[in-house]
């Protein structure tokens, strides 16, 4: 048998924030997430919790929170990578991934497509221009997506067969209610699509913050596992909105828990080799 080498441990999902610095509306109004999040709140956690390496994702739809999210990637050698947004829907959204590529840690892109009232708006908007632009380029895109939205992302991948794609936080099925479909049957459809990853993350706080157990989340990974496969799933811990249920090191710990029975090439990909080769980190 051939020996698994170490692959180093990658947190493909977390998030920084400075709450005067940029518009953080999507947060309620009193929400303990109201306050300043950085590297140097993240670094201990991630040693502690065994993780050696971070991808952080947007949290503002500004391409200013992209230049800032990538000037820490400078600074700090833990942070492999950054997805930042760009409006897909600007004809001349490539003078600004120009500019964001420019930097070697400017991995993809992510809009917070679950945040707009129209379920099916990636089709409707213009954003497959976008899109188009992101495979000339070679950049990812995350998708937020929740389970009205799921059946259209097959449509965005018949338009834009070339996306390298990844659904974020397995796309927040209704985990507190314990509810299966149709986010099963739709996810499985997404999931038969080459080229689409998953990342195993966000799943916490869709389930009964105050009282979630691992045994609440583990159909759930058996099913994106069954669908995905180990070298399209990646791990993350959504990093600081996963402390409305549970600490770092508790998303970390539950998650090897959950996929302890995996082998180890199994594991090396989830938690890491996917991430890696997926966003193409210098790792």
């Amino acid at each position: 048998m051939t020996p698994v080498l170490p692959v180093p441990v990658v947190d493909s999902h977390h998030h920084f924030w400075e709450i005067d610095r940029f518009d953080y509306s999507w947060m309620p109004e009193g929400s303990p997430l109201a306050t300043d999040y950085g590297p140097v709140e993240l670094e201990p956690l991630i040693q502690d919790a065994g993780v050696d390496y971070t991808v952080t994702v947007q949290a503002v739809s500004s391409p200013d929170e992209a230049r800032w999210l990538l000037e820490m990637a400078d600074q700090y050698e833990f942070i492999a990578g950054v997805v930042g947004w760009v409006d897909l829907t600007d004809p001349d959204v490539g003078y600004t991934l120009d500019e964001l590529q420019r930097n070697k840690y400017f991995k993809g892109v992510r809009h917070i497509w679950e945040g707009e009232d129209d379920p099916g708006w990636i089709v409707n908007s213009g954003a497959i221009n976008g899109l188009h632009e992101l495979v000339r380029r070679n950049l990812t895109f995350d998708f937020l997506a929740k389970p009205p939205n799921l059946p259209f992302i097959p449509q965005v991948m018949d338009q834009v067969p070339d996306l390298r794609a990844v659904i974020d936080h397995i796309a927040k099925p209704l985990i507190a209610d314990h509810v299966i479909e149709p986010w099963l049957s739709d996810l499985r459809k997404v999931a038969s699509i080459n080229g689409i990853h998953c990342k195993i993350s966000g799943m916490i706080t869709e389930a009964d913050q105050q009282n979630w157990t691992p045994d609440d989340l583990r159909p759930y990974v058996h099913h994106v596992l069954g669908m995905f496969g180990s070298d399209r799933l990646m791990f993350g811990t959504d990093w600081p909105v996963c402390t409305l249920a549970g600490e770092y090191k508790t998303v970390a710990e539950t998650a090897r828990g959950i996929l302890a029975s995996l082998s180890p090439a199994a594991k090396a990909d989830i938690f890491g080799g996917t991430a890696a080769r997926f966003y193409r980190l210098a790792i």
